[in-house]
């Protein structure tokens, strides 16, 4: 069995250093050790850059995260029609640019069953890069994020290309290295219209001198079978990601029974850390709410743990909507509430790190938890 070891050095608000460290004692396990710098975690990455600041996914929002302390940011990729991988949280991008807005592309317009739900809008495999290059991004939830209305049709698109320049630049600017996490959204769906990710996201990889133990690279997804695929492609870890509910799309399409419940069992996270080195689940797979209050942790983090994966659950949001009734400010759900007191909890709970939209308050509860 391989042992996998993530850590990261953080001082004051900022994250220093990262890496990802393995071993493979398995006759062809993949090798993904890399060399440990300063002190464990626990690792927070910006979660699609810091939405809670810039709108999400966007050059802006990535430069931010890392400014304010984080050394990963999350990448989520999907193709477009002439085979790019651009950043956006879904393929439909009707709510996160002005696309409604140009009429040249009102009959792009359609509706399309993925991954089992039926979604109307426009879809990124149906754009051209350079056409998705004419829109501007907006802010995905104005009514929660107001302030970052006023950013809405300043920036593009980004490629995956683009964040990787951007993360190489600000890190040599910076003076530390940064990393991304790059997440294959809707593996099964891209590859039934022959427009696969993963193909795609191995080739920027190595283009870029990114397919090799130590390169700063952790690859996400919520379904298994591309995952499996890719630990015998890439030399680079893998971030098994999981649900409250529901199954991984893979699974579901091939017949499989299992459910995102039966991954996170001891015997689940077994078979996962065959192939993974992280395991990212829901934050209510760690601490459930109960009747409006944060419960008692599961047992997840224990088992993954003995199972050998980093846990590192998503996602943390300061917005009185995204955090349990007692911990709210007040009725206002746009309001910020008690988010440090939510993130001390998970941390108490022994994670290893965690996504947030607002990567300066996620440092400052590391912090502060690390002084105690």
């Amino acid at each position: 069995m391989r042992k996998r070891l993530g850590v990261l050095a953080l001082s004051g608000l900022a994250v220093l250093s990262v890496t990802g460290l393995a071993s493979a004692t398995e006759p062809g396990a993949r090798d993904v050790s890399a060399q440990a710098k300063g002190h464990d975690g626990p690792v927070i990455v910006g979660h699609r850059g810091a939405p809670g600041y810039r709108p999400e996914h966007t050059l802006a929002s990535y430069e931010l995260a890392y400014r304010q302390g984080v050394d990963w940011v999350d990448v989520d990729l999907v193709p477009t029609k002439d085979g790019q991988l651009v950043a956006r949280h879904e393929n439909e991008i009707g709510g996160t640019t002005d696309v409604a807005k140009h009429p040249e592309f009102a009959n792009r317009k359609a509706t399309k069953v993925i991954d089992g739900t039926s979604f109307t809008g426009w879809f990124t495999e149906d754009f051209t890069l350079a056409e998705l290059k004419t829109l501007r991004a907006t802010e995905r939830i104005p009514q929660l994020r107001p302030n970052n209305k006023i950013y809405d049709g300043r920036y593009q698109i980004a490629t995956y290309q683009e964040v990787l320049d951007l993360t190489r630049r600000l890190g040599r600017e910076l003076r530390r290295e940064l990393g991304t996490y790059p997440e294959v959204k809707h593996s099964t769906y891209f590859s039934s219209i022959k427009n696969p990710t993963e193909p795609k996201l191995v080739e920027l990889l190595k283009r870029n001198g990114l397919n090799h133990p130590k390169a700063p690279v952790i690859i996400q997804s919520f379904e298994v079978s591309n995952l499996i695929a890719l630990s015998r492609q890439v030399r680079v870890p893998l971030l098994q990601l999981t649900s409250a509910t529901g199954a991984p799309a893979d699974f579901v399409a091939k017949g499989d029974p299992r459910t995102y419940a039966d991954l996170v069992t001891p015997v689940g996270l077994k078979e996962i850390s065959k192939y993974a080195d992280y395991l990212g689940p829901e934050k209510a797979q760690v601490i459930p709410v109960v009747n409006g209050a944060l419960g008692k942790p599961t047992a997840l983090v224990a088992d993954a743990h003995k199972a050998g994966l980093k846990v590192g659950p998503y996602t943390f949001r300061n917005e009185n909507n995204f955090l349990p009734q007692n911990l709210r400010s007040s009725a206002n759900l746009a309001e910020y509430g008690d988010a440090f007191a939510e993130q001390e909890a998970f941390l108490k709970a022994g994670v290893d790190g965690y996504f947030s939209d607002q990567p300066d308050t996620a440092l400052e509860a590391v912090k502060a938890f690390r002084g105690r």
